[in-house]
């Protein structure tokens, strides 16, 4: 039987229930068993019960002394970085005004220049893929423009870092030189705006290891420099440091390695951590016990085989030699991620520990970080010199003890993680955006703009 109340003007309108028991006649009758006058009780004991030990189970202490962050941290971290993938993905216009009405127009080259190569997936997913990822942001752009005459900037989609080698499946880059020297040879022949300016308005992305250089190894690099065909031009490159090196000595946008999103937002989404960082210092990478190899040269300056021997039976570090295919998964467990120099200084740890919540320990002398305007790396990071890092252990002791949370509370910030990734539409502060923003710094080089000046 239901007995509406009458409503409350503070309380609202409600309905009480009574629970009557009926005979086989239909009739009520005020005896209660002993269970019907005990059952809410009863019900009640059991809730309760139900409550408390499910409290008790997911609120286990943690008595790992390395664990330096609080429980909420990672569902802090994971539900910024998640909510700043999610705005750049379904955000796709820019502020003009913030660009300087900037426009570049896209060579649209024969495919076996560009999409012949995305028939191998890893094309569009490895470390150096940010060649392709600002080629299809550039597609989908409202800085894009159909007619070259209003064009400021004219850009050249050529992958060279697509041809993996069959030996040891790493990509090759022994034909980048001729690969973009035949796609100038064509551009020249069928446009006028290449030989007008000669190149000093076209822009090339050089994602590989030593950028516009295009060698793997720094000697052989710096030998051959810059391709002639190039030094006028600007180029887009990981490659990075801070003094006077000849892969570097042409105009150019340091930028960072690629990293997708969507990778990084499915480890953010599945992964099961509990809140806690209970790796205190991690790393999963090559690391050479003798790290001399057959060339005579010594793999990252012997700083990963330095913290091998130093650290590898460590318990506050996580060292792993082998591959892993969600390392990512562990980053999200780790408080400082070591990020070592390989053969070149850069690595898409850097990127990888920024978007996942884990402080980057860079370990690269003089490295020219992407996007210092709009990324703090001073405050996000922690850098150790080459020649200290068998002190790592003590550095980051003192860190933990003195300004780690400081340092974290940056890290949370979503606007670093969506400077350093690359979508397929440019949205404003992502890492296409702060390409064309820095591009919007080398407009003196615009033959449009020099022509209106001088109208």
């Amino acid at each position: 039987m239901l007995e509406p109340k009458k409503p409350n003007k503070n309380r609202g309108f409600y309905v009480r229930m009574k629970l009557l028991n009926h005979n086989r006649y239909g009739r009520t009758t005020s005896e209660k068993s002993f269970c019907y006058r005990y059952f809410k009780w009863v019900l009640w004991f059991s809730l309760s019960f139900y409550l408390f030990a499910s409290f008790l189970f997911n609120h286990k202490p943690n008595n790992n002394p390395s664990s330096f962050i609080s429980k909420t941290t990672v569902n802090q971290y994971s539900n910024k970085a998640s909510r700043a993938l999610i705005e750049s993905s379904i955000n796709p216009k820019h502020h003009q005004d913030s660009l300087n009405g900037l426009k570049i127009y896209v060579y649209e080259l024969p495919s076996r220049y560009n999409t012949d190569w995305l028939s191998n997936e890893r094309c569009s997913n490895h470390l150096f893929a940010s060649e392709v990822a600002i080629h299809r942001a550039l597609l989908n752009s409202d800085i894009r423009t159909f007619d070259p005459f209003e064009a400021d900037f004219f850009f050249v989609p050529v992958y060279v870092s697509c041809n993996f080698s069959k030996v040891n499946g790493f990509p090759a880059i022994g034909h980048a030189r001729s690969l973009i020297s035949s796609a100038i040879d064509l551009i020249s022949l069928q446009f006028p705006y290449w030989n007008r300016s000669l190149g000093a308005d076209h822009v090339f992305v050089a994602s590989h290891d030593f950028g516009s250089c295009f060698h793997t190894l720094e000697d052989v690099a710096m030998a051959d420099g810059i391709p002639e065909f190039l030094r006028n031009s600007i180029i887009l490159q990981t490659f990075g440091v801070k003094y006077d090196h000849p892969c570097q000595r042409g105009e150019h946008v340091v930028i960072p390695p690629y990293v997708s999103p969507e990778r990084v937002r499915k480890t953010l989404a599945t992964s099961d951590v509990n809140g806690r960082r209970d790796i205190f210092a991690f790393f999963r990478g090559k690391m050479e016990v003798h790290p001399k190899n057959v060339s005579g040269r010594y793999y990252s300056k012997k700083v990963r085989t330095v913290i091998l021997q130093k650290y590898g039976n460590d318990r506050r570090f996580y060292l792993r030699r082998h591959r892993f295919a969600g390392y990512q998964s562990e980053i999200l467990l780790s408080t400082f991620c070591l990020c070592p120099l390989g053969w070149a200084p850069w690595s898409p740890r850097l990127v990888e520990s920024v978007v996942l919540g884990c402080v980057p320990v860079i370990i690269a002398d003089c490295i020219d970080l992407p996007f210092s305007s709009a990324v703090p790396w001073s405050e996000i990071s922690v850098t150790v010199p080459e020649k200290d890092v068998g002190k790592l252990g003590s550095i980051l002791e003192h860190v933990a003890a003195t300004n780690l949370s400081t340092i974290q509370q940056k890290l949370w910030d979503p606007r670093i993680t969506r400077a350093l990734l690359f979508h397929d539409r440019t949205v404003v502060g992502d890492a296409t955006w702060q390409i064309l923003h820095a591009l919007t710094q080398k407009l003196k080089r615009s033959h449009r703009r020099s022509r209106v000046s001088d109208e």
